[in-house]
Protein backbone atom coordinates (compact mmCIF):
# COMPACT_ATOMS: atom_id res chain seq x y z
CA UNK A 1 0.00 0.00 0.00
CA UNK A 2 1.82 2.95 -1.29
CA UNK A 3 1.27 7.20 -1.04
CA UNK A 4 2.17 9.61 -3.90
CA UNK A 5 4.82 10.85 -1.64
CA UNK A 6 6.97 7.85 0.48
CA UNK A 7 8.98 9.62 4.06
CA UNK A 8 11.02 7.73 6.68
CA UNK A 9 9.32 6.48 9.93
CA UNK A 10 11.05 9.48 11.67
CA UNK A 11 8.36 11.58 10.50
CA UNK A 12 5.94 9.54 11.85
CA UNK A 13 4.46 11.11 15.30
CA UNK A 14 5.95 10.01 18.54
CA UNK A 15 3.74 9.45 21.09
CA UNK A 16 3.76 11.16 23.98
CA UNK A 17 5.61 10.40 27.25
CA UNK A 18 8.32 8.37 26.31
CA UNK A 19 11.57 8.48 29.03
CA UNK A 20 14.87 7.96 28.18
CA UNK A 21 15.68 4.20 27.91
CA UNK A 22 12.29 3.06 28.92
CA UNK A 23 10.40 3.96 26.20
CA UNK A 24 6.93 3.80 26.18
CA UNK A 25 7.74 0.78 28.53
CA UNK A 26 5.68 1.93 32.20
CA UNK A 27 2.62 3.28 30.29
CA UNK A 28 2.43 0.06 28.92
CA UNK A 29 2.76 -2.17 32.13
CA UNK A 30 0.84 0.59 34.43
CA UNK A 31 -2.39 0.72 32.38
CA UNK A 32 -2.00 -0.14 28.89
CA UNK A 33 -5.30 0.07 27.80
CA UNK A 34 -5.17 3.47 28.44
CA UNK A 35 -2.42 4.15 26.65
CA UNK A 36 -3.68 2.49 23.83
CA UNK A 37 -6.96 4.68 24.05
CA UNK A 38 -5.05 7.80 24.22
CA UNK A 39 -3.15 7.09 20.56
CA UNK A 40 -6.87 6.56 18.90
CA UNK A 41 -6.55 9.98 17.68
CA UNK A 42 -3.70 9.00 15.36
CA UNK A 43 -5.55 8.80 11.76
CA UNK A 44 -2.55 5.98 10.29
CA UNK A 45 0.42 5.61 12.52
CA UNK A 46 2.39 6.01 15.52
CA UNK A 47 5.20 5.03 16.75
CA UNK A 48 5.49 3.84 20.02
CA UNK A 49 9.15 2.79 21.94
CA UNK A 50 9.52 -0.48 23.41
CA UNK A 51 12.69 -0.06 25.28
CA UNK A 52 15.75 0.79 23.04
CA UNK A 53 13.47 0.16 20.06
CA UNK A 54 11.12 1.85 18.63
CA UNK A 55 7.56 0.22 16.67
CA UNK A 56 5.16 1.63 14.29
CA UNK A 57 1.32 1.08 16.14
CA UNK A 58 -1.17 1.00 13.12
CA UNK A 59 -4.05 2.87 13.77
CA UNK A 60 -5.94 2.46 10.73
CA UNK A 61 -8.19 -0.51 10.29
CA UNK A 62 -8.10 -0.52 6.23
CA UNK A 63 -3.79 -0.19 7.00
CA UNK A 64 -4.34 -2.86 9.96
CA UNK A 65 -5.76 -5.74 7.20
CA UNK A 66 -3.41 -4.59 4.74
CA UNK A 67 -0.41 -6.18 7.17
CA UNK A 68 -2.89 -9.10 7.99
CA UNK A 69 -3.01 -10.39 4.65
CA UNK A 70 0.53 -9.34 3.43
CA UNK A 71 2.34 -11.82 5.52
CA UNK A 72 5.05 -12.32 3.11
CA UNK A 73 6.26 -8.96 3.77
CA UNK A 74 4.58 -8.75 7.39
CA UNK A 75 5.53 -11.97 8.93
CA UNK A 76 5.02 -12.89 12.67
CA UNK A 77 7.43 -12.16 14.72
CA UNK A 78 8.52 -8.87 16.98
CA UNK A 79 8.97 -9.13 20.88
CA UNK A 80 4.98 -10.97 21.19
CA UNK A 81 5.86 -13.58 18.91
CA UNK A 82 9.72 -13.99 20.07
CA UNK A 83 8.01 -14.71 23.77
CA UNK A 84 5.37 -17.16 22.83
CA UNK A 85 8.07 -18.76 20.99
CA UNK A 86 9.54 -19.73 23.92
CA UNK A 87 6.60 -22.08 25.34
CA UNK A 88 5.45 -23.45 22.35
CA UNK A 89 8.09 -23.09 19.94
CA UNK A 90 7.27 -22.66 15.97
CA UNK A 91 3.97 -23.89 16.39
CA UNK A 92 0.95 -22.54 13.29
CA UNK A 93 0.80 -19.85 15.47
CA UNK A 94 4.34 -18.66 15.41
CA UNK A 95 6.13 -19.84 12.73
CA UNK A 96 7.59 -17.43 10.33
CA UNK A 97 6.11 -17.60 6.98
CA UNK A 98 8.53 -19.78 4.95
CA UNK A 99 7.44 -22.75 7.53
CA UNK A 100 3.99 -21.75 7.21
CA UNK A 101 2.41 -22.80 4.56
CA UNK A 102 3.05 -26.57 5.05
CA UNK A 103 2.18 -26.27 8.40
CA UNK A 104 -1.55 -24.76 7.45
CA UNK A 105 -1.58 -27.64 5.13
CA UNK A 106 -0.82 -30.16 7.35
CA UNK A 107 -3.11 -29.39 10.29
CA UNK A 108 -6.35 -27.87 8.26
CA UNK A 109 -7.94 -31.59 7.92
CA UNK A 110 -7.63 -31.17 12.18
CA UNK A 111 -10.40 -28.60 11.73
CA UNK A 112 -12.53 -29.86 8.47
CA UNK A 113 -16.34 -29.46 9.59
CA UNK A 114 -16.62 -33.31 9.53
CA UNK A 115 -14.71 -33.47 12.79
CA UNK A 116 -15.86 -29.85 13.88
CA UNK A 117 -19.14 -31.38 14.53
CA UNK A 118 -18.18 -34.39 16.51
CA UNK A 119 -16.15 -31.79 18.62
CA UNK A 120 -19.47 -29.95 19.18
CA UNK A 121 -21.28 -32.73 20.83
CA UNK A 122 -18.37 -32.55 23.20
CA UNK A 123 -18.26 -29.13 24.02
CA UNK A 124 -22.04 -29.19 24.60
CA UNK A 125 -21.66 -32.05 27.19
CA UNK A 126 -18.70 -30.67 28.85
CA UNK A 127 -20.36 -27.12 29.08
CA UNK A 128 -23.40 -29.13 30.62
CA UNK A 129 -21.15 -31.34 33.32
CA UNK A 130 -19.45 -28.03 34.42
CA UNK A 131 -22.92 -26.12 34.45
CA UNK A 132 -24.29 -28.79 36.29
CA UNK A 133 -21.42 -29.26 38.98
CA UNK A 134 -22.24 -25.62 40.51
CA UNK A 135 -25.05 -24.43 43.15
CA UNK A 136 -27.66 -21.92 44.06
CA UNK A 137 -26.15 -19.10 45.33
CA UNK A 138 -22.67 -19.64 44.45
CA UNK A 139 -20.08 -17.38 43.95
CA UNK A 140 -18.49 -18.34 40.83
CA UNK A 141 -14.75 -17.79 40.35
CA UNK A 142 -15.55 -17.33 36.63
CA UNK A 143 -12.42 -17.48 34.81
CA UNK A 144 -11.00 -20.41 36.74
CA UNK A 145 -14.11 -22.65 36.29
CA UNK A 146 -13.99 -21.65 32.29
CA UNK A 147 -10.04 -22.33 32.10
CA UNK A 148 -12.02 -25.92 33.75
CA UNK A 149 -14.71 -26.15 31.13
CA UNK A 150 -11.86 -25.30 28.28
CA UNK A 151 -8.84 -27.73 29.67
CA UNK A 152 -11.73 -30.38 29.93
CA UNK A 153 -13.14 -29.79 26.26
CA UNK A 154 -10.19 -29.06 24.74
CA UNK A 155 -8.42 -32.52 26.15
CA UNK A 156 -11.11 -35.06 24.75
CA UNK A 157 -11.12 -32.96 21.15
CA UNK A 158 -7.39 -33.30 21.06
CA UNK A 159 -6.51 -36.42 23.03
CA UNK A 160 -10.12 -38.57 23.33
CA UNK A 161 -9.62 -38.03 26.69
CA UNK A 162 -9.11 -35.91 29.75
CA UNK A 163 -5.95 -35.85 31.95
CA UNK A 164 -5.74 -37.32 35.85
CA UNK A 165 -7.09 -34.92 38.13
CA UNK A 166 -3.88 -33.91 39.63
CA UNK A 167 -2.10 -33.47 36.06
CA UNK A 168 -5.01 -31.28 34.92
CA UNK A 169 -4.81 -29.12 37.85
CA UNK A 170 -0.72 -28.62 37.41
CA UNK A 171 -1.31 -28.24 33.82
CA UNK A 172 -3.66 -25.36 34.57
CA UNK A 173 -2.04 -23.88 37.20
CA UNK A 174 1.32 -23.75 34.84
CA UNK A 175 -0.96 -22.64 32.27
CA UNK A 176 -2.14 -19.37 34.04
CA UNK A 177 1.89 -18.92 35.73
CA UNK A 178 3.13 -19.31 31.73
CA UNK A 179 0.54 -17.11 30.30
CA UNK A 180 0.45 -14.38 32.60
CA UNK A 181 4.90 -13.63 32.47
CA UNK A 182 4.04 -13.14 28.95
CA UNK A 183 3.45 -9.56 28.90
CA UNK A 184 5.44 -8.40 31.43
CA UNK A 185 8.87 -10.17 29.84
CA UNK A 186 7.90 -8.67 26.38
CA UNK A 187 8.05 -5.40 28.22
CA UNK A 188 11.29 -5.59 30.35
CA UNK A 189 14.37 -5.85 28.47
CA UNK A 190 16.72 -8.89 27.20
CA UNK A 191 19.47 -8.91 29.93
CA UNK A 192 17.07 -8.53 32.94
CA UNK A 193 14.76 -11.56 31.11
CA UNK A 194 17.75 -13.55 32.26
CA UNK A 195 17.90 -12.74 35.82
CA UNK A 196 17.24 -15.72 37.72
CA UNK A 197 14.36 -14.36 40.03
CA UNK A 198 12.01 -16.37 42.12
CA UNK A 199 9.20 -15.37 39.24
CA UNK A 200 11.52 -16.43 36.27
CA UNK A 201 12.04 -19.80 38.02
CA UNK A 202 8.84 -20.58 38.40
CA UNK A 203 7.83 -19.58 34.75
CA UNK A 204 10.79 -21.67 33.52
CA UNK A 205 9.68 -25.19 35.38
CA UNK A 206 5.80 -24.27 34.34
CA UNK A 207 7.12 -24.25 30.99
CA UNK A 208 9.11 -27.18 31.34
CA UNK A 209 6.25 -28.84 32.79
CA UNK A 210 3.69 -28.32 30.02
CA UNK A 211 5.81 -29.22 27.68
CA UNK A 212 6.61 -32.75 29.23
CA UNK A 213 3.09 -33.60 29.39
CA UNK A 214 2.20 -32.64 25.86
CA UNK A 215 5.44 -34.85 24.55
CA UNK A 216 4.50 -37.72 26.17
CA UNK A 217 0.87 -37.32 25.02
CA UNK A 218 2.09 -37.06 21.69
CA UNK A 219 5.07 -40.15 22.06
CA UNK A 220 1.66 -42.47 23.17
CA UNK A 221 -0.42 -41.51 20.12
CA UNK A 222 2.67 -42.16 17.57
CA UNK A 223 3.27 -45.50 19.25
CA UNK A 224 -1.00 -46.25 18.63
CA UNK A 225 -1.94 -44.54 15.59
CA UNK A 226 -5.40 -45.32 15.54
CA UNK A 227 -7.80 -42.44 14.20
CA UNK A 228 -9.23 -41.76 17.73
CA UNK A 229 -11.33 -39.22 15.95
CA UNK A 230 -9.59 -36.34 17.74
CA UNK A 231 -7.66 -33.38 16.60
CA UNK A 232 -4.39 -35.08 17.87
CA UNK A 233 -4.85 -38.19 14.95
CA UNK A 234 -5.54 -35.69 12.11
CA UNK A 235 -2.45 -34.27 13.09
CA UNK A 236 -0.46 -37.51 13.56
CA UNK A 237 -2.13 -38.93 9.89
CA UNK A 238 -2.19 -35.62 7.94
CA UNK A 239 0.08 -35.97 4.56
CA UNK A 240 1.12 -32.65 2.73
CA UNK A 241 1.47 -33.85 -1.23
CA UNK A 242 2.83 -30.61 -2.11
CA UNK A 243 6.03 -31.15 0.05
CA UNK A 244 9.24 -33.14 -0.34
CA UNK A 245 9.12 -36.53 1.14
CA UNK A 246 10.28 -36.73 4.63
CA UNK A 247 8.50 -33.36 5.05
CA UNK A 248 5.28 -34.47 4.28
CA UNK A 249 4.39 -35.28 7.88
CA UNK A 250 4.67 -33.49 10.73
CA UNK A 251 7.91 -34.65 12.92
CA UNK A 252 7.84 -35.44 16.57
CA UNK A 253 9.35 -32.15 17.31
CA UNK A 254 6.56 -30.16 15.25
CA UNK A 255 3.43 -32.47 16.38
CA UNK A 256 4.52 -31.31 19.63
CA UNK A 257 4.64 -27.82 19.03
CA UNK A 258 0.85 -27.81 16.95
CA UNK A 259 -0.17 -29.61 20.17
CA UNK A 260 1.10 -27.05 22.71
CA UNK A 261 -0.34 -24.31 20.64
CA UNK A 262 -3.92 -25.86 20.02
CA UNK A 263 -3.80 -26.87 23.66
CA UNK A 264 -3.10 -23.61 24.87
CA UNK A 265 -4.84 -21.79 22.40
CA UNK A 266 -8.38 -23.85 22.87
CA UNK A 267 -8.05 -23.34 26.54
CA UNK A 268 -6.81 -19.62 27.55
CA UNK A 269 -8.51 -17.62 25.39
CA UNK A 270 -11.74 -19.49 24.77
CA UNK A 271 -12.42 -19.17 28.62
CA UNK A 272 -11.64 -15.83 28.86
CA UNK A 273 -13.78 -14.96 25.89
CA UNK A 274 -16.70 -16.92 28.01
CA UNK A 275 -15.64 -15.18 31.54
CA UNK A 276 -15.81 -11.71 29.72
CA UNK A 277 -19.28 -12.92 27.86
CA UNK A 278 -21.11 -13.99 31.15
CA UNK A 279 -19.74 -10.60 32.86
CA UNK A 280 -21.50 -8.73 30.08
CA UNK A 281 -24.69 -10.48 30.17
CA UNK A 282 -24.45 -10.21 34.29
CA UNK A 283 -24.11 -6.08 34.16
CA UNK A 284 -27.16 -6.11 31.19
CA UNK A 285 -29.97 -8.12 32.62
CA UNK A 286 -32.21 -7.31 29.53
CA UNK A 287 -30.18 -9.31 27.37
CA UNK A 288 -29.33 -12.01 30.04
CA UNK A 289 -33.48 -12.28 29.99
CA UNK A 290 -33.62 -12.27 25.96
CA UNK A 291 -30.50 -15.11 26.09
CA UNK A 292 -32.62 -17.05 28.93
CA UNK A 293 -36.06 -17.03 26.54
CA UNK A 294 -33.68 -18.31 23.76
CA UNK A 295 -32.11 -21.04 25.11
CA UNK A 296 -35.23 -21.90 26.92
CA UNK A 297 -37.38 -22.20 23.44
CA UNK A 298 -34.33 -23.45 21.47
CA UNK A 299 -33.16 -26.54 23.97
CA UNK A 300 -36.40 -27.44 25.18
CA UNK A 301 -34.52 -29.57 28.05
CA UNK A 302 -31.64 -31.11 25.83
CA UNK A 303 -28.08 -30.60 25.94
CA UNK A 304 -27.17 -27.87 23.94
CA UNK A 305 -25.43 -29.73 20.94
CA UNK A 306 -24.23 -28.69 16.98
CA UNK A 307 -27.98 -29.09 16.10
CA UNK A 308 -28.96 -26.23 18.13
CA UNK A 309 -26.14 -23.40 16.94
CA UNK A 310 -28.26 -22.46 13.84
CA UNK A 311 -30.84 -21.25 16.19
CA UNK A 312 -28.85 -19.52 19.00
CA UNK A 313 -28.83 -16.10 16.98
CA UNK A 314 -28.83 -14.10 20.22
CA UNK A 315 -26.09 -16.28 22.31
CA UNK A 316 -23.84 -15.68 18.96
CA UNK A 317 -24.22 -12.28 18.46
CA UNK A 318 -23.45 -12.01 22.29
CA UNK A 319 -20.47 -13.52 21.72
CA UNK A 320 -19.37 -11.47 18.41
CA UNK A 321 -19.92 -8.81 20.63
CA UNK A 322 -17.79 -9.69 23.52
CA UNK A 323 -14.90 -10.18 21.17
CA UNK A 324 -14.97 -6.74 19.83
CA UNK A 325 -15.22 -5.06 23.44
CA UNK A 326 -12.52 -7.86 24.42
CA UNK A 327 -10.46 -9.50 21.59
CA UNK A 328 -8.02 -11.47 23.38
CA UNK A 329 -5.37 -10.72 21.49
CA UNK A 330 -5.64 -7.27 22.02
CA UNK A 331 -2.02 -6.64 20.87
CA UNK A 332 0.28 -8.41 17.89
CA UNK A 333 3.00 -7.64 16.73
CA UNK A 334 4.60 -7.94 13.17
CA UNK A 335 8.38 -8.18 11.50
CA UNK A 336 9.59 -6.46 8.17
CA UNK A 337 10.76 -8.75 6.25
CA UNK A 338 12.29 -6.74 3.38
CA UNK A 339 12.11 -3.11 2.03
CA UNK A 340 8.73 -1.93 1.95
CA UNK A 341 6.48 0.70 1.89
CA UNK A 342 2.94 1.49 4.34
CA UNK A 343 0.75 4.31 3.30
CA UNK A 344 3.86 6.14 2.09
CA UNK A 345 6.16 5.47 4.95
CA UNK A 346 9.57 3.16 3.75
CA UNK A 347 10.09 0.79 6.12
CA UNK A 348 13.28 -1.46 6.36
CA UNK A 349 14.64 -4.92 7.19
CA UNK A 350 13.63 -5.79 10.71
CA UNK A 351 11.53 -2.99 11.62
CA UNK A 352 8.73 -3.68 14.08
CA UNK A 353 4.87 -2.98 13.60
CA UNK A 354 1.96 -3.33 16.09
CA UNK A 355 -1.29 -4.34 15.55
CA UNK A 356 -4.44 -3.39 17.94
CA UNK A 357 -7.69 -5.13 17.27
CA UNK A 358 -8.96 -3.53 20.91
CA UNK A 359 -8.38 -0.03 19.37
CA UNK A 360 -9.75 -0.96 16.21
CA UNK A 361 -12.81 -2.73 17.85
CA UNK A 362 -13.40 0.59 19.74
CA UNK A 363 -12.81 3.40 17.12
CA UNK A 364 -16.34 6.02 17.11
CA UNK A 365 -15.83 5.83 13.09
CA UNK A 366 -16.94 2.22 12.85
CA UNK A 367 -18.99 1.48 15.64
CA UNK A 368 -21.75 3.85 16.98
CA UNK A 369 -20.94 3.90 21.43
CA UNK A 370 -18.28 1.86 20.68
CA UNK A 371 -17.80 1.32 24.75
CA UNK A 372 -21.44 0.12 24.80
CA UNK A 373 -22.33 -3.54 24.71
CA UNK A 374 -24.97 -4.12 22.31
CA UNK A 375 -25.51 -7.63 20.24
CA UNK A 376 -28.07 -6.39 18.57
CA UNK A 377 -25.62 -4.32 16.43
CA UNK A 378 -24.74 -7.43 14.51
CA UNK A 379 -28.83 -8.06 13.93
CA UNK A 380 -28.57 -8.87 9.88
CA UNK A 381 -25.57 -7.77 9.59
CA UNK A 382 -21.48 -9.46 9.56
CA UNK A 383 -18.91 -7.74 10.60
CA UNK A 384 -16.77 -5.75 8.15
CA UNK A 385 -13.23 -7.91 7.52
CA UNK A 386 -11.12 -4.40 8.39
CA UNK A 387 -13.18 -3.20 11.35
CA UNK A 388 -13.62 -6.47 13.26
CA UNK A 389 -10.54 -8.90 13.55
CA UNK A 390 -10.41 -10.88 17.24
CA UNK A 391 -9.24 -14.00 14.88
CA UNK A 392 -6.56 -11.70 12.75
CA UNK A 393 -7.05 -11.54 8.89
CA UNK A 394 -5.69 -13.43 5.86
CA UNK A 395 -3.71 -16.60 5.33
CA UNK A 396 -2.54 -16.14 8.99
CA UNK A 397 -5.98 -15.67 10.41
CA UNK A 398 -6.54 -18.40 13.28
CA UNK A 399 -7.34 -21.28 11.62
CA UNK A 400 -9.08 -22.48 15.13
CA UNK A 401 -11.58 -19.65 14.85
CA UNK A 402 -14.82 -21.70 14.42
CA UNK A 403 -13.42 -24.30 16.69
CA UNK A 404 -13.64 -21.57 19.16
CA UNK A 405 -17.18 -19.90 18.46
CA UNK A 406 -18.46 -23.17 18.70
CA UNK A 407 -17.49 -23.94 22.02
CA UNK A 408 -18.29 -20.13 23.26
CA UNK A 409 -21.77 -20.35 22.19
CA UNK A 410 -22.31 -23.77 23.50
CA UNK A 411 -21.01 -23.44 26.82
CA UNK A 412 -23.16 -19.73 27.45
CA UNK A 413 -25.98 -21.83 26.32
CA UNK A 414 -24.87 -24.30 28.88
CA UNK A 415 -24.78 -21.72 31.42
CA UNK A 416 -27.56 -20.03 30.78
CA UNK A 417 -29.82 -22.74 30.61
CA UNK A 418 -29.55 -23.45 34.64
CA UNK A 419 -28.27 -20.05 35.84
CA UNK A 420 -29.04 -16.57 36.07
CA UNK A 421 -26.00 -14.56 36.97
CA UNK A 422 -25.40 -11.42 38.66
CA UNK A 423 -22.47 -9.19 39.86
CA UNK A 424 -20.97 -9.18 43.27
CA UNK A 425 -20.28 -5.71 43.36
CA UNK A 426 -21.29 -2.87 41.58
CA UNK A 427 -17.78 -1.78 40.65
CA UNK A 428 -17.14 -2.37 37.11
CA UNK A 429 -14.44 -5.40 36.54
CA UNK A 430 -11.24 -4.23 34.61
CA UNK A 431 -9.07 -6.30 32.60
CA UNK A 432 -5.68 -7.58 33.75
CA UNK A 433 -3.88 -6.66 30.85
CA UNK A 434 -1.30 -9.65 29.99
CA UNK A 435 -0.95 -10.55 26.47
CA UNK A 436 -4.71 -11.57 26.49
CA UNK A 437 -7.26 -9.06 28.03
CA UNK A 438 -7.42 -11.81 31.17
CA UNK A 439 -10.50 -11.70 33.73
CA UNK A 440 -8.54 -13.37 36.73
CA UNK A 441 -9.90 -12.34 39.52
CA UNK A 442 -13.64 -12.13 37.92
CA UNK A 443 -16.73 -13.22 40.55
CA UNK A 444 -20.37 -13.62 39.57
CA UNK A 445 -22.79 -14.99 41.91
CA UNK A 446 -25.34 -17.99 41.02
CA UNK A 447 -29.44 -18.09 41.13
CA UNK A 448 -30.74 -21.29 39.59
CA UNK A 449 -33.12 -20.71 37.38
CA UNK A 450 -36.60 -22.03 37.49
CA UNK A 451 -38.43 -22.71 34.19
CA UNK A 452 -41.32 -24.88 32.10
CA UNK A 453 -38.60 -26.11 30.31
CA UNK A 454 -35.77 -27.50 32.57
CA UNK A 455 -35.64 -31.25 32.47
CA UNK A 456 -33.52 -33.25 34.13
CA UNK A 457 -30.81 -34.36 31.98
CA UNK A 458 -29.16 -37.37 31.40
CA UNK A 459 -26.02 -37.98 33.09
CA UNK A 460 -22.96 -36.77 31.38
CA UNK A 461 -21.34 -38.66 28.95
CA UNK A 462 -17.01 -38.83 30.77
CA UNK A 463 -14.95 -37.09 28.42
CA UNK A 464 -12.65 -39.67 28.27
CA UNK A 465 -14.94 -40.93 26.08
CA UNK A 466 -13.84 -40.69 22.70
CA UNK A 467 -16.72 -38.99 20.03
CA UNK A 468 -16.55 -40.04 16.53
CA UNK A 469 -16.88 -37.50 13.67
CA UNK A 470 -20.60 -36.62 12.09
CA UNK A 471 -21.56 -36.95 9.28
CA UNK A 472 -22.69 -33.42 7.83
CA UNK A 473 -21.76 -29.45 7.80
CA UNK A 474 -20.08 -27.59 10.26
CA UNK A 475 -21.56 -26.72 13.23
CA UNK A 476 -21.51 -22.51 12.19
CA UNK A 477 -20.05 -20.31 10.36
CA UNK A 478 -17.74 -17.68 11.06
CA UNK A 479 -19.70 -14.12 11.61
CA UNK A 480 -16.35 -12.72 10.18
CA UNK A 481 -16.82 -11.69 6.21
CA UNK A 482 -12.48 -12.74 5.23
Amino acid sequence: MTATHTTTTVSVPLAPGALPLLGHALPLLRDPLAFIRSLAGYPTMVRVRLGPTTALLICDPTLTRHVFVNDRTFDKGGPIYDRIREVIGDGLSTCPYPLHRRQRRLCQPSFHPRRLHGYAAVFGRASDATAGSWHDGQVLDVTREMMTLTTQATMETMFSGSLPAETLRRALADTNTVVSAFFRRMMTPALLRRIPTPAKRRYDQARARLFATITDIVAARRADPTDHADLLSALVAAVDVESRDHERQLSDSELADQALTFFLGGMETTAITLAWALYLIATHPDIQRRLHAETDTVLDGALPGPEHLPRLDLAARVVTETLRLYPPAWMMTRTVTGEAELDGVRLRRGDTLVLSPYLIHRRPDLYAEPTRFDPDRWLDTSPDRAGYVPFGAGARKCIGDQFALTEAILALTAVTARWELTPVSDEPFRPKVETSLSSRGLRLRLRQRRTETTATHAPPVTTSQPVPPTVGSGPGTCPVAH
